[in-house]
């Protein structure tokens, strides 16, 4: 399990990539790879938000 300062830090960049990719959907031109990277931990911070 990761700690709290973790989560925050992943949370964190979660929203800074989003917004990042928003402001000019940098989402659209990764690779499929890292998108799905990035969809991952954006689930994976979800999910321990709504456990603890």
């Amino acid at each position: 399990m990761s700690s709290e300062k973790q989560r925050r830090a992943a949370r964190r960049n979660v929203r800074k990539a989003a917004s990042a990719a928003k402001r000019r959907r940098t989402i659209t031109h990764l690779p499929k790879r890292t998108r799905r990277a990035l969809a991952k931990q954006a689930n994976k911070v979800k999910r321990q938000g709504t456990a603890s």
